[in-house]
């Protein structure tokens, strides 16, 4: 019981003796210094953003500005206010490969003073990046004056290029010109992705000298077949008949009465061997005939071959 006793004594002289401890003005202190100095870190931190941000803000119209700057300085030419441009392309607005397009330019001065227009260039461009050129087409020079008030007509024309067939391209029409004062300017006339037609043609050159080479093969075909038959008839041989060996001497005739067989004998006279010669002689004559005349188609054949190949080889030539 006294240990007991003793114990609450303690107990109860040291928990109030704590409390005065951590509740003293030497705590509060602390705590007080504590806080001023977070306070103070965290305006400071506030006070350095601000600084940044209005550093930032400062730049950026310095920014803005150089670039203004280079964009005026590194910009392209733009058209005059005091002038009007027109465009009109003479077939549509076509563009065939490997044909001629060919477009009309109008040039109105709405100003007071003349105007200098110096060319006139066209262009095809890749038509995700115009600054990328596919086909860069030879300026036209003009170097016309034009009054104030008054109007000009300018004629261009291009070829598309073959293997862009059947491709979308970005063209662009330029018509490029100045006022007396030296200042330049520069008109889009045209500035568009257009796409390149592909050639339809009924015949090119290829599929004439084709047919051309089968029709003179398809005639040298036609002339060995009949030369073969010719030769074939020429070799078959000939059949001969067999007339017996009966003669009208084995032949009772005396129930026939002798003017009848007078005029028999009188019809029927033998052949001479002159006759006999100059039938053979006609017969081979008719033979080498037919064959003079099969070896003359034959060369008549090779020759219009020949002619037709010729033909062909420059027609292709003139189209390619």
């Amino acid at each position: 019981m006294r240990v007991l006793s003793r114990l609450l004594l303690l107990l109860l002289l040291v928990f109030p003796a704590t409390l005065l401890l951590r509740g003293g003005p030497g705590g509060s202190l602390a705590e007080a210094q504590d806080l001023t100095e977070d306070e103070e870190t965290v305006e400071d931190s506030i006070i350095e953003d601000e600084d940044d941000e209005a550093e930032v803000e400062e730049d950026e119209p310095t920014d803005l500005a150089e670039d203004k700057e280079e964009e005026d300085v590194s910009g392209e030419p733009e058209a005059s206010p005091s002038a009007d441009t027109t465009i009109l392309f003479v077939k549509g607005e076509d563009f065939p490969a490997n044909n001629i397009v060919k477009f009309l330019v109008g040039f109105t001065n709405k100003g007071t003073e003349d105007f200098i227009v110096e060319s006139l260039d066209a262009s095809f461009r890749y038509p995700q990046d115009y600054q990328f050129y596919i086909q860069n087409f030879t300026a036209l020079p003009l170097n016309t004056v034009v009054p104030p008030q008054r109007q000009a007509t300018f004629e261009y024309s291009f070829i598309p290029a073959e293997p862009m067939g059947g491709r979308p391209f970005g063209l662009v029409i330029n018509l490029n010109y100045k006022d007396l004062n030296g200042n330049v300017f520069q008109d889009a006339v045209f500035n568009q992705t257009v796409t390149i037609i592909e050639r339809e043609d009924g015949l090119d050159g290829e599929t004439i000298f084709m047919y051309m080479f089968l029709a003179g093969l398809g005639l040298l075909v036609v002339v060995g077949l009949h030369q073969l038959l010719e030769s074939r008839k020429r070799k078959r041989p000939i059949q001969k008949v067999e007339m017996g060996t009966s003669s009208q001497n084995d032949v009772d005739m005396s129930w026939i009465p002798q003017e009848t067989l007078n005029q028999i004998n009188k019809a029927s006279p033998r052949r001479l061997p002159r006759k006999r010669a100059q039938k053979r002689s006609q017969e081979h004559t008719r033979v080498r005939g037919k064959d003079v005349q099969a070896s003359c188609s034959t060369h008549v054949s090779i020759y219009a071959l020949t002619i037709l190949i010729n033909i062909g080889g420059n027609i292709l030539r003139e189209l390619t």
